[in-house]
C-alpha cells in the first residue's frame, strides 16, 4: 500500500518535470496559439502585455468572461425564445376566445331574435284569443238575452193566457152562482 502512495505521489513530479522541458521548447508554438485565441477573442498583440503568466491570466479571465458572457447571451436568446413562444400561444389563445366570443354574440343575437319573434307571436295569439274570446263571450251574451227576451215574451204571453182564464172562471163563477139561485 506504501508503494502505491509512492508512486501516486512521484507521478505529478513526472508529469511537472514533463511540462517544464516541454514548455522551454514550444514557447514560440505557445505564443502563436495565445495569438490565434486573443484575434478569435478580439484582441490585438498591443493589448496584451507580455509577461507570460500575466498574459495565461489575462487570457484565462478574459475567456472566462467570454464563456460567461457567451451563456448570458445564450440564456437570453433561449429566454426569449420563451418569451416568443409563450407570447405566440396567449395571441393563439386571444384569437380562439376571441372568435368564441363572437361566435357567442351571434348565437346571443339569434335567440334574441328568437325571442322577439316569439313575444310578438305570444301577443298576437294572446290578442287574437282575446278577441276570440271576447267573440265568444260577446256570442254567449247576445244568446242569454235572446233567450232571455223570448223567456219575458212566454212570460208576457202566460200573463196574458193566465189573466184570460182568471176572467174565464170568475165569468163561469157568476153563471154556476145565478144557475145555484
Amino acid at each position: 500500500m506504501s508503494s502505491l502512495l509512492s508512486q501516486k505521489k512521484d507521478q505529478p513530479c513526472l508529469k511537472k518535470e514533463f511540462y517544464d522541458s516541454s514548455s522551454t521548447s514550444s514557447t514560440a508554438n505557445t505564443r502563436s496559439q495565445r495569438h490565434e485565441r486573443l484575434s478569435r477573442l478580439g484582441l490585438t498583440r498591443t493589448e496584451v502585455p507580455n509577461d507570460s503568466s500575466t498574459n495565461h491570466a489575462e487570457s484565462y479571465f478574459l475567456q472566462r468572461q467570454r464563456r460567461l458572457s457567451a451563456r448570458k447571451k445564450a440564456e437570453e436568446e433561449s429566454m426569449n425564445s420563451e418569451y416568443k413562444k409563450m407570447y405566440e400561444k396567449a395571441v393563439v389563445t386571444n384569437e380562439r376566445l376571441k372568435s368564441r366570443l363572437e361566435t357567442s354574440k351571434q348565437d346571443l343575437a339569434v335567440i334574441q331574435e328568437q325571442l322577439q319573434t316569439a313575444q310578438n307571436q305570444r301577443t298576437c295569439d294572446s290578442s287574437s284569443k282575446m278577441l276570440e274570446a271576447e267573440k265568444q263571450e260577446n256570442w254567449s251574451l247576445k244568446k242569454r238575452i235572446s233567450d232571455m227576451e223570448e223567456q219575458l215574451k212566454v212570460k208576457a204571453e202566460l200573463k196574458m193566457e193566465n189573466q184570460k182564464l182568471k176572467d174565464e172562471n170568475g165569468a163561469l163563477i157568476r153563471v154556476i152562482t145565478k144557475l145555484s139561485k
